[in-house]
């Protein structure tokens, strides 16, 4: 009688048990922080480091690799078809430009070192060198090359931004350039004059200016600054010198400086300064460089504006190829950008819902203790 008694009150009994752990469970729930049932199962949904000091790691950790790859980019990027013969066609052309910008600057220094201007004696003189100009242009070419043929080459933004940055630079001073000498064409002649004046002073005692002033005479066909007599103000040349070269003229200011057409004559200009214009015009050049000059620039004024046309339009394409380029980098850095945060993302997802399973299951297992 006590055995089916026992049998059935059992359930009864059994029921209350787990009614009263129920209220158990809700009243400790009551004082911890609300969340939903996912909350419970996988604490790293839960709010608060306290309950799940992992997530906070896991967070930190993924903004530091993304963060990471950020400022630390690699050197290279798949590039679409077009980026890559952008990429070779900018190394290739900044190539050729820096290997003339070397050159330049190879003349310039050797030039420099022939005349030992760079000796301790005349190095105040230095300024004054042509050879200078050849090698400050010579060495800021092949520089500004260098930096945008490396830039292509290795798709370093830093590089090809400089090298945008020194291009632009040359634009706009070109273009200065050409608006000031439109402007101040008068003061540029009368600068001109001057320093060709210099130049016949001083034609002896400087092989700079007298290489100058041979080049300026043989190729615009002309003698001295205004005509052939401006020589009589050298020392040398003039009528009263007691030299061989009185009363001369240099041999490039002669009609047919080679004798026969082989051998140079360096004293085919000597003595004309004594004889009668209409005589001297048989063996020298009467007129002055600087209205010869001027002459040449009003006839090849076209084409020295297609030259300046063409050296923009070239360095304005440098430009344009530059900004491809870069264009075409950052679209790669994106894409590879999002392909590795899409990685990473799964992959934290992953381990997430690995350790919700983990952490349900045991929960799971502790409820059912």
């Amino acid at each position: 009688m006590k055995e089916q008694l026992a049998a059935f009150l059992n359930p009864f009994l059994l029921g209350l048990s787990l009614q009263d752990k129920k209220m158990e469970v809700d009243e400790t729930s009551a004082l911890l922080p609300k969340a939903d049932k996912v909350d419970i199962f996988c604490p790293s949904n839960a709010q608060g480091s306290l309950l799940n000091p992992s997530r906070g790691r896991e967070a930190w950790h993924l903004w530091k690799r993304t963060r990471k790859w950020r400022l630390c980019p690699s050197s290279h990027h798949p590039l679409d078809s077009l980026s890559h013969c952008v990429k070779y066609l900018t190394f290739v052309w900044n190539l050729a430009f820096s290997i003339t910008g070397l050159l330049i600057l190879a003349i310039g220094i050797w030039g420099l070192s022939d005349k030992e201007s760079l000796a301790s004696e005349r190095i105040t003189y230095l300024g004054s060198d042509p050879m200078l100009f050849f090698v400050l242009a010579g060495l800021v070419a092949s520089t500004i090359s260098l930096l945008g043929c490396l830039g292509a080459l290795f798709e370093n933004t830093c590089l090809l931004k400089l090298f945008m940055g020194g291009i632009m630079m040359f634009v706009i001073l070109e273009t200065l350039g050409g608006i000031v000498f439109f402007s101040l064409r008068r003061q540029i002649k009368t600068s001109l004059q001057e320093s060709l004046t210099v130049a016949v002073l001083r034609y002896q005692d400087d092989p700079d200016l007298k290489f100058i002033m041979d080049e300026i005479q043989m190729g615009l066909q002309c003698c001295g600054v205004e005509s052939y007599l401006d020589w009589k103000t050298n020392l040398y040349f003039n009528c009263s010198s007691p030299g061989v070269q009185a009363c001369g003229v240099p041999a490039s200011c002669c009609l047919d400086p080679l004798e026969n057409g082989t051998i140079p004559n360096s004293q085919c200009g000597f003595g004309t300064l004594a004889l009668k214009e209409f005589v001297a015009q048989s063996t020298v050049y009467l007129g002055g460089c600087v209205p010869q000059l001027s002459r040449w620039l009003n006839n090849h004024a076209g084409v020295i504006g297609l030259y300046c046309v063409l050296l923009i339009v070239i360095e304005v394409g440098s430009l344009l190829l530059t900004a491809k380029l870069l264009a075409g980098i950052a679209l790669a850095k994106t894409r590879d950008f999002s392909e590795r945060e899409e990685t990473h993302l799964l992959s934290y997802h992953q381990r997430q819902k690995g350790f919700c399973s983990r952490s349900a299951a045991n929960y799971e297992s502790r409820i059912t203790f």
